[in-house]
Formats: structure tokens, C-alpha cells, sequence
């Protein structure tokens, strides 16, 4: 989590340095309503991103399939987060940031109307009409003949999920034109939920791999240098949620803005979204490990802005919420005594997998019987 920053319109922007202007101190009020606004944006894709990751591992569509973490996967990823932290902060560097924005905010362009159109799409079912003419396409895409013929893209969809991506390519367009900050938040909020949803850790003792390892990253790049701050205040785009101090005093117009980056949602997320399907497995009709996850993460993201409040400095939110999203769940199931059960739970393999499984079966049951 990020000190306040100043925003230019809606876009994140350098802090006020020699010659600019003193920024008036933000209000209790509008800090309250800020922090609560970030803490509740943090804790919705986390809450309903968990609860669709339970139905997207069992989804037999390959446009839904889940991406899992393997181990291997978890212990490379600080390296390559930290490459590429530091690609970023060398280009914002050597080149104009102006230019580098604008191709940015292109890419998430694209990639905000489509994690959108997702996001909504389960809820937006419920408002079309029993009789809407509502059609099935499928785009397709494979690469050589055969028995060695394999799917490259397989994404089915309908003209509901078109109307979705109509809706969608609004905020998109609102998002290019103005960078205005609700534009920022609802990208924002898709790729947090996408991203719950949709990476999943295929074990418990991973997913601590990958939260102690990202717990060094985060501190190291916060305290040990200022690469993290001057990233995060640079970069135009959907990667953190904001929320403005001084609503209250400016409206809709507001510009200082205090930050989350999506990586403080995401990568616990994905954790208590493993803990929700390792509940299920338990088949007890309870969500212990779930809720009390949920819980933890709630604590460790308060804590984070008390911290940020009574120093005054940006702090690294993984430092508090990586200790408490574990400790917590792991004190229960210690109580409990299911610490076993916890770390041998293995999720199953990916219906992509599965699928290969199957087609690969009558192959060989074909040769047999040759």
C-alpha cells in the first residue's frame, strides 16, 4: 500500500516537489472515507473472486479453465516481478513517460474491456429477458491437421457476453479519454476479481512459497530503495485502486489520492480462495479456514494504514497482510488438528489436463484393439 499520492485528473502523478505548491493536509473525514473506500474495493474481488474460483475449477469450458501456480512457478515469480519492476523503472527513466503511458494505457485498454465484460457477465444474465434471442458462437483457432491437431484459442461465448462487452467498452473509452478514477477502480476491480478467479495454487505449502517470497519483494522494493513509490506514482494505469482524500471538499473532480496496488489483493486472494476450495474438500458444510483468512487479511490491511498513518510512509501491505493470512489459518487448523490435512490437500488437475487425459485414452484403447 502507497502513501497518498497526487493525481492530475484521475491519473497518478508525482508527488508535489520544490516549487509546486503545498497540498493542504486531507481532513480525518476524508481520510476515514478514503482508507474505508480502499479496504472495502479490496475486500469485494477477493470475497466473490474466492467464491467463482470454487466453480471455475470444476468448469469444463477451456474460455474458464484456471491457470495453476506450481511450486516451480511461486519461487520464480519474486525474480521476474522484481525484472520486471525494475524494467519499469528504467524506462520511466530514459524515456518520456508521456509516450510510455499512452502505449500503456492502450494495452490495458484491451485488457480491461475484456476482464470487464467477464466480471460482469454472470450478473448481468439475470437482467436479460427469458425470450432474448441469445446465440452461441465460438472462436476457435488450432494449429496442425489430425490426430496432431491442437487448440490454440477456444473461447466460447454468446450475444449476452457481446452486449457485456459493449457495456464494457464504454469504461474502456471513458478510461482512455479522461483517466478518470471510477474508470481506474472498475478496471481495477476486474482484474483483481479476474485474477482470484481465475490463477489458482495447486497447494497450501505454495502458496506459502509464493507469499514469503513476495514478502521480500514488496520490503525490499518499499524500504530498500524508492523503485516501488516512484513505479506506482508514475504509471498510468488500472494496476492499483485509488480513492481521494478530499472528496468531500472536491466531489468527482477530487485529486489526492490515496493508492492500493492490485498485487495487495491479488496474491492473497488467491491464497484464501485455495482455503475456501480446501474447506469444500473437508466436506464439513463449514468455511473455517475461508472466513477466518478473510478475517486475517481484514486485520493485516487495517494494520497496514494505521502503520502508514502513524509514520507517515508508504508501506509494503504484504509485510502485514502475508504474516496474518497465514498465521492466522494455521493457528486454526493447529487447534483443530487438521495442519495435515491442510498441507497435503492437493487440488486436482486442471480440466485442461483432464481433457487431454481423455482424449489421449481412447487413443491408445484404439491401438489395442488394432
Amino acid at each position: 500500500m502507497e502513501e497518498p499520492a497526487a493525481h492530475n485528473g484521475s491519473a497518478a502523478g508525482a508527488a508535489p516537489g520544490a516549487g509546486t505548491p503545498a497540498r493542504p493536509p486531507a481532513t480525518p473525514e476524508g481520510m476515514a472515507l478514503a482508507y474505508g473506500s480502499l479496504v472495502l474495493m479490496a475486500l469485494l474481488p477477493i470475497f466473490f473472486g474466492a467464491l467463482r474460483s470454487v466453480s471455475c475449477a470444476k468448469s469444463k469450458n477451456s474460455s474458464e479453465m484456471p491457470e495453476t501456480i506450481t511450486s516451480r512457478d511461486a519461487a520464480r515469480f519474486p525474480i521476474v516481478a522484481s525484472c520486471t519492476l525494475l524494467g519499469l523503472y528504467l524506462f520511466f527513466k530514459i524515456f518520456s513517460q508521456e509516450y510510455i503511458n499512452l502505449l500503456l494505457s492502450m494495452y490495458f485498454f484491451v485488457l480491461g474491456i475484456l476482464a470487464l465484460s467477464h466480471t460482469i457477465s454472470p450478473m448481468m444474465n439475470r437482467f436479460f429477458p427469458a425470450n432474448f434471442p441469445n446465440k452461441q458462437y465460438q472462436l476457435l483457432f488450432t494449429q496442425g491437421s489430425g490426430e496432431s491437431k491442437e487448440e490454440i484459442v477456444n473461447y466460447e461465448f454468446d450475444t449476452k457476453d457481446l452486449v457485456c462487452l459493449a457495456l464494457s467498452s464504454v469504461v474502456g473509452v471513458w478510461y482512455l479519454l479522461r483517466k478518470h478514477w471510477i474508470a481506474n477502480n472498475l478496471f481495477g476491480l476486474a482484474f483483481s476479481l479476474n485474477g482470484v478467479e481465475l490463477l489458482h495454487l495447486n497447494n497450501v505449502s505454495t502458496g506459502c512459497i509464493l507469499l514469503g517470497g513476495l514478502f521480500i519483494y514488496d520490503v525490499f522494493w518499499v524500504f530498500g530503495t524508492n523503485v516501488m513509490v516512484t513505479v506506482a506514482k508514475s504509471f498510468e494505469a488500472p494496476i492499483k485502486l485509488v480513492f481521494p482524500q478530499d472528496l468531500l471538499e472536491k466531489g468527482l473532480d477530487a485529486d489526492n489520492f490515496a493508492m492500493l496496488g492490485l498485487g495487495d489483493i491479488v496474491i492473497p486472494g488467491i491464497f484464501i480462495a485455495l482455503l475456501l476450495r480446501f474447506d469444500i474438500s473437508l466436506k464439513k458444510n463449514t468455511h473455517t479456514y475461508f472466513y477466518t483468512s478473510f478475517v486475517a487479511y481484514i486485520f493485516g490491511l487495517g494494520l497496514t494504514i494505521f502503520i502508514m498513518h502513524i509514520f507517515k510512509h508508504a508501506q509494503p501491505a504484504l509485510l502485514y497482510l502475508v504474516p496474518a493470512c497465514i498465521g492466522f489459518p494455521l493457528l486454526v487448523a493447529l487447534a483443530k488438528g487438521e495442519v495435515t490435512e491442510m498441507f497435503s490437500y492437493e487440488e486436482s488437475s486442471t480440466p485442461k489436463e483432464a481433457a487431454g487425459a481423455s482424449k489421449e485414452e481412447p487413443t491408445e484403447a484404439s491401438k489395442k484393439e488394432k
